[in-house]
């Protein structure tokens, strides 16, 4: 779930690949937000901001932990509502309880890709489970395109199996990276990736120049195209591109979580937890869900209140876009 709060700050740096080429790296860094409600965790919110709305069809990025649970609670976000997007769910330690109106009661494990659809409308819940003690991982949404954004109620679980690739072990856990694909279909073509890159390692992967990526740090320290990101930074790169040159420099192994896809194209906008294409797509799903209506069904077996939805502001809701969209 979200809060769209405050922008984060920007940093530009100019550089030169092996090709010579000057491409120019964004690096986004996160900001702190307060996560589901009364019972909130904290987590690094780095999409969406001001300088970059969306990487592909990439529109939100959460990264949270190493949280010990014993301190603070851990997460537990009662059931609320998404419209016109997918969740996704990645993990580096713990485990949440998954609960939602499609029916749908998992586990989201380390490793393991969650993924659920709710274009016309969905709820659920998430809790860490009673025996995670590290909760640590990004929640990431993907909005739909135009023609798909009332897509009915689904969910795919996947465990991509790790490979090794020159340096560092690789999970594709959505599209494709060397030489890997997951076979979770998507709405829009998209590459979803954890890379652990070994100490002192370098590694070059080959990717579709069609699409602009974000690198996203979670551990260690990371040199893409010669721009160093730290933890919680993420690094973009615009279309244009074929390879994209990763290196440890340090003594300790590195974890990212690469994103790409082609640039969206589309405005969107995005309030709470729903994502539309105007101010009256917002407003009626929020009424829907404060009335409670069969739009979002009901999530069964959370052991509370569902989250009521936040007052809309007095202002018209308007499109956002990328600042290099046309």
């Amino acid at each position: 779930m979200s809060d769209l709060g405050p922008e984060p700050a920007r940093r530009h740096r100019d550089l030169a690949e092996h090709t010579g080429t000057p491409p120019q790296v964004e690096v986004l860094t996160a900001r702190d937000v307060p996560l589901g409600g009364p019972r909130a965790m904290t987590v690094r919110r780095t999409l969406p901001q001001r300088a970059r709305t969306l990487i592909g069809a990439w529109c939100f990025a959460d990264h949270y932990g190493p949280d010990d649970v014993a301190e603070t609670g851990g997460m537990d976000v009662a059931p609320h509502p998404h419209t016109g997007l997918q969740t996704v769910s990645w993990l580096f330690s713990g485990e949440i309880e998954h609960r939602d109106s499609h029916g749908v009661h998992a586990v989201v494990r380390p490793g393991e890709l969650n993924l659920m659809t709710g274009g016309r409308g969905v709820s659920h819940s998430e809790v860490s489970t009673a025996g995670t003690r590290v909760l640590h991982g990004v929640q990431l949404w993907v909005a739909l395109p135009r023609e798909h954004r009332r897509a009915g109620r689904a969910f795919h679980h996947h465990v991509p199996r790790p490979f090794r690739y020159h340096g560092c072990e690789l999970r594709v856990f959505l599209g494709s990276l060397a030489g890997r694909t997951s076979p979770v279909p998507t709405f829009t073509p998209l590459l979803g990736a954890e890379i652990r890159l070994d100490p002192h390692a370098t590694t070059t992967l080959p990717v579709d120049p069609a699409f602009e990526h974000g690198l996203l740090v979670d551990q260690g320290h990371i040199t893409l195209a010669d721009t160093s990101l730290r933890p919680s930074d993420l690094g973009y790169l615009p279309p244009g591109h074929a390879t994209l040159t990763l290196a440890n420099d340090t003594g300790a192994p590195a974890r990212a979580v690469l994103l790409g896809g082609p640039p969206f194209g589309e405005e969107i906008v995005m309030w709470w937890n729903f994502v539309g294409r105007s101010h009256e797509d917002i407003a009626e799903a929020r009424r829907a869900w404060q009335d409670a209506s069969d739009r979002f069904g009901s999530v069964e077996g959370y052991a509370g209140d569902r989250l009521p939805a936040p007052a809309l502001p007095n202002a018209v809701l308007t499109p956002r876009k990328n600042p290099d969209q046309s």
